[in-house]
């Protein structure tokens, strides 16, 4: 067999191999991973982490001054590819929330990015609620953020219920809340 006609099998193995390879890198890069369930933390059911921050555009944030409330807050980079690819579902959980009777408050926390970048993909993408700068990470520490997005779930009581890594989903949000406020009530 000749030289030339060993490297045939070869190249056609080789383009198969990288095909195989760019077809999967295409399927991760256009799949949502979509949070199906908390992720774990010390912090599930007990009381929330003290915080106290800026809001940006003027204000303070307490989130102990939050009790009597679900509080939603959204770790959130304007350069974030799973944050920006959330936020429209983020935008239809706040507009379904609104018809509440006691709606949950949703609180975007700002996670090393600046103020102005921040307030221009507001701007364009929508999202009415208050933006918590958490400029020096203390938050995220305190909550134990390892990587935007991240959702935390706060309850009236101010004891935290729940962690999502991830992008999340209005359905996943809307289903979550309905469960929370079911058991909250006693009938769940």
């Amino acid at each position: 067999m000749s030289e030339q006609s060993m490297r045939r099998p070869v190249r056609a193995v080789a383009l198969g191999v990288g095909a195989v390879l760019i077809a999967f890198l295409v399927v991760l890069a256009v799949t949502h991973s979509g949070a199906k369930e908390s992720a774990e933390s010390n912090l599930l059911g007990k009381p929330a982490p003290v915080v106290e921050a800026e809001l940006l555009g003027g204000g303070k944030f307490n989130l102990s001054y939050r009790k009597g409330s679900w509080v939603i807050l959204n770790f959130f980079n304007s350069t974030c590819v799973p944050c920006v690819r959330e936020h429209p579902e983020l935008v239809k959980f706040a507009e379904a929330e609104s018809a509440q009777d006691e709606p949950a408050e949703i609180y975007t926390v700002i996670n090393d990015d600046s103020d102005t970048a921040v307030r221009t993909f507001f701007d364009k993408n929508g999202g009415d609620w208050p933006k918590v700068k958490d400029d020096n990470g203390t938050i995220a520490v305190a909550f134990g953020v390892a990587k935007v997005p991240e959702t935390w779930i706060v309850d009236p009581n101010g004891f935290v219920r729940m962690r999502i890594t991830g992008e999340i989903s209005t359905d996943f949000l809307n289903e979550t809340m309905s469960n929370f406020r079911l058991q909250a009530s006693g009938v769940g």
